[in-house]
């Protein structure tokens, strides 16, 4: 039997995708519904629950799902970090994977960026520069959120050592600054890149997406696997094995 999906955040550019690739993948969409309809009503019928929708419904879609038991892919971004903890705690009682991206290539950057992280010191200053289409509503994107959290991990840093943007008299740049940059415009599909600059010379890890299909794929693939774990909350590093 396929994969029975409820697919929430359906009529969004990433809901829109994975109806599309669903069926190449053994799964087809066994409900779709969208912000302001009630998934309650097509739970007991499927298998797994993909949302893709707006961080405002993330607590109640976790709330139906935790209360009939069913595994749960979380795509949805934009949620504050104190929001997320609150949430993560919630959906670990039931087997989900969450991931600001689900496409293989991110997930490999997250790795390089990690191992470049712990081995380039305090001498290289870290930037995380991203890039979306013009109508994403959050910045900055969920990836940059991550590539931001694992530089702050291995530099044991909080998050007030973040900053966002420049502008003015800013003064010298301090060693523990990182900075962020959401730049928006056209039909940009997602593109990141992590530079770390020293004097001298410079390290630049950078992903470019061209086509969705690439998270779409990836999200079924992670809904696959997540029906067979036990419950906690993983993301796309435990789906592919880069732990």
């Amino acid at each position: 039997m396929p994969l029975q999906i409820l697919l929430n955040g359906a009529k969004g550019r990433m809901g829109q995708t994975i109806a599309g690739v669903a069926g190449e993948m053994d799964a087809v969409i066994h409900a779709a519904t969208d912000v302001g309809d009630n998934p309650a009503a097509h739970l007991a019928g499927c298998d797994v629950v993909i949302d893709f929708s707006a961080h405002s419904a993330t607590r109640r879609l976790l709330e139906l799902v935790v209360a009939k038991k069913k595994p749960v892919v979380i795509g949805t971004t934009g949620h504050s970090p104190v929001e997320k903890k609150r949430l993560r705690a919630l959906a670990a009682k039931v087997p989900c994977v969450w991931a600001g991206n689900f496409s293989i290539g991110v997930n490999l950057l997250f790795a390089l960026t990690r191992r470049a992280a712990a081995v380039l010191g305090a001498d290289y200053d870290a930037e995380v520069i991203e890039m979306h289409h013009r109508y994403k509503k959050d910045a900055p994107s969920g990836t940059a959120a991550r590539l931001l959290e694992i530089i702050l991990e291995e530099r044991k840093l909080a998050a007030d050592a973040l900053r966002h943007g420049r502008s003015g008299i800013t003064g010298e740049r301090p060693s523990t600054e990182i900075g962020v940059h959401a730049l928006r415009g056209g039909d940009v599909v997602g593109d990141h890149t992590v530079l770390f600059a020293a004097l001298g010379e410079r390290v630049e890890l950078t992903h470019k997406a061209s086509d969705r299909a690439i998270f779409a794929r990836g999200a079924v693939h992670a809904a696959h696997w997540v029906v067979k774990q036990k419950p906690g909350v993983y993301d796309m590093q435990d789906v592919l094995g880069l732990k």
